[in-house]
């Protein structure tokens, strides 16, 4: 897939990753205001927005692919609270390490050339690439035709069945428990 150099793409987390994130904390989550004793309640439902928002601001990042580089930044709305963003023109990239993961997967760095970001050490820096990111095939194309570099070896962190089996717990999780709130609801206490 051909991308003109002066095309800006825009990428965000997969779908599949953000809402089954989202959908496991409300599945983790909810039911605690509405277990809880009555004094409880109001703070946990506090809790649960504050909580709720923190994982939809983590789960905002965009990665933005210019004619001149590579970016990881988040909306504005959390941009503030999230200081995690990294850029890097195309002439500091050098190259991609690949580590192995404790899970059995890998993740790649891109690393830069020595002393070509500002503020890098002599032997240069390595920043994480993005690997759960939408269109990922697309993503993983334009990075090559800019930077260089090939990504034939590159994969996503995890295949997509792990997240799909989440998205399935989840979402049973969130039925079951509604189920018994359902019957909670009409028996006393006690």
């Amino acid at each position: 897939m051909s991308h003109p150099p002066q095309e800006t793409h825009t990428y965000g987390m997969a779908p599949l990753i953000r809402f089954t994130l989202l959908g496991l904390y409300i599945a983790l989550v909810l039911p605690l205001p509405l277990l809880a004793p009555e004094g409880w309640q109001v703070p946990l439902w506090a809790a649960l927005a504050l909580g709720f928002a923190f994982v939809l601001a983590i789960t905002s990042e965009k990665v933005i692919l210019d004619e001149t580089g590579l970016r990881t930044t988040h909306p504005a709305w959390c941009r503030w609270l999230l200081r995690r963003g990294w850029e890097l023109q195309w002439g500091q990239v050098e190259g991609l390490t690949p580590v192995a993961t404790s899970q059995g997967g890998r993740v790649f760095y891109v690393r830069t050339r020595s002393g070509a970001a500002p503020g890098a050490a002599r032997e240069g820096n390595a920043y994480l690439l993005p690997q759960r990111v939408e269109n990922f095939a697309d993503f993983l194309a334009s990075f090559t035709e800019r930077s260089g570099i090939p990504t034939a070896s590159v994969a996503r962190i995890t295949p997509p069945w792990t997240y799909q089996l989440l998205a399935v717990v989840s979402a049973a999780m969130i039925v079951a428990e509604a189920i018994s709130l359902a019957r909670l609801d009409g028996q006393p206490v006690g």
